[in-house]
């Protein structure tokens, strides 16, 4: 059973139950079926699509938002991590067993603020969840098989569950890029793919004013993704200005365990 979390006031949604999502996935799989028929009828190879969701808004006034950041490997980003506490924005972190292994500081604060943050699944090693001989995303190798997959998302929930104490419900694969096969594996393990709306930091490579822009076009409803895992970067202090205006703005941030979410094109 998940831990009690603090419901920042809002009550949990069962948005998160496995069942949910195989309802939430049937059309994106069916979507990235018929797109593998086109390319193959048309004689092209099947290209990764990218899965972009946004909140589901039971009003229009609600202006509701999710902040998710990823932590594929590298470092912890203390200074970013440290302002979302201090501030009460809560967050959804996709933390991979290779990141949660290199930084057990990390992992100690987030144990110590689950009623801010929602750790979920980024995988094991940080592989694109693209499955054949030869298969990239971004010059960064798939899976050879269906196996080797399965034990990326299995293997990366175990390691949350162990470190963390709470279970995954959520997958985010490396790059955020999917075929069909690889949607089709991950919702028969009971995952729901979490997708975004608004990059707000490109893998952390953009500077801080840039990520300042960004985050001015968010809407109610918008998912935002960021990276938690590169300090060096301009991440933390854009975001920093950026979710501050949104605040002020009257914006709510939610967990993805707290929402239901819908596919966009």
């Amino acid at each position: 059973m998940r831990p009690h979390r603090a419901p920042i006031g809002h009550t949990r949604g069962s948005a998160h139950h496995p069942s949910k999502f195989r309802q939430r996935l049937r059309p994106m799989a069916g979507l990235l079926l018929a797109l593998c028929a086109w390319s193959a009828a048309a004689g092209a190879e099947e290209r990764p699509v990218e899965i972009h969701d946004r909140l589901v808004e039971s009003r229009p006034d609600s202006r509701r938002i999710a902040l998710t950041l990823d932590a594929c490997s590298g470092k912890f980003d203390d200074d970013l991590i440290e302002f979302l506490i201090r501030n009460r924005i809560p967050a959804t972190l996709f933390a991979t067993r290779k990141w949660l292994l290199a930084n057990p500081v990390g992992v100690a604060v987030i144990k110590a603020h689950l009623d801010l943050f929602d750790v979920e699944d980024h995988g094991e090693n940080h592989i694109p969840a693209v499955i054949g001989a030869g298969k990239k995303v971004y010059g960064i190798p798939g899976e050879p098989d269906v196996i080797h997959l399965r034990r990326e998302v299995s293997e990366g929930a175990r390691a949350i569950t162990e470190m963390i104490g709470v279970p995954p419900h959520w997958y985010r694969g490396a790059t955020a890029e999917y075929d069909a096969q690889a949607v089709t594996e991950i919702e028969k393990m009971g995952y729901g793919i979490a997708g975004f709306s608004v990059n707000a930091d490109s893998g952390a490579t953009l500077g801080r004013v840039a990520i300042e822009a960004r985050l001015k076009n968010v809407k109610s409803g918008d998912i935002i993704i960021a990276h938690m895992n590169k300090p060096a970067s301009d991440s933390a202090e854009g975001l920093s200005v950026g979710l501050l205006q949104l605040l002020r703005q009257g914006f709510t941030f939610l967990r993805l365990d707290q929402v239901a979410l819908q596919q966009t094109p």
